[in-house]
């Protein structure tokens, strides 16, 4: 296991986490934009939308992040968190830091008053979804999610 740290981005570490932030984008087919990831979780944190985690190694470097966006639950009437992001750079995989960032997230969230996390993934990234039950995520077998794009 790698020893890492998972530490609160601020601001200033948008540029750090956008490099990172930009190869999650690719795995999910999406085309290189460092400069757009950059600004886009620049704009996320300056504004308090989000809460970003970074896993950095031993000498600073930056190995893995998770972001979380904090909303409400209508039928719960209470806060909840939406693990929208999460992602460690390919030599740092299996060495526990996804793990790491999950407890981070879980840890993060209860500090805001959330009553329960959620999260999405591609039916396709069965490791994630590995992941994801063997640290005490239960798969949704009550409502299907949909989704619609927006066009002008």
């Amino acid at each position: 296991m790698t020893n890492t740290r998972v530490t609160l981005a601020a601001p200033a570490d948008a540029e750090r986490v956008g490099v990172l932030f930009d190869l999650y984008r690719q795995f999910y087919e999406q085309a290189a934009d460092l400069p757009g990831a950059i600004a886009y979780l620049q704009a996320r944190l300056q504004n308090g939308e989000s809460v970003v985690l970074m896993a950095e190694t031993a000498d600073g470097q930056l190995v893995g992040f998770c972001q979380l966006y904090p909303t409400f639950c209508s039928v719960d009437m209470a806060p909840i968190c939406v693990l929208y992001d999460l992602f460690v750079a390919a030599d740092f995989r299996r060495q526990g830091i996804a793990e790491q960032l999950l407890t981070a997230a879980g840890q993060q969230a209860k500090a805001r008053g959330a009553v329960r996390m959620e999260l999405a993934t591609a039916i396709t990234n069965t490791p994630a979804q590995r992941l994801y039950e063997s640290t005490g995520w239960v798969r949704d077998e009550v409502f299907f999610h949909y989704a619609m794009t927006l066009t002008d």
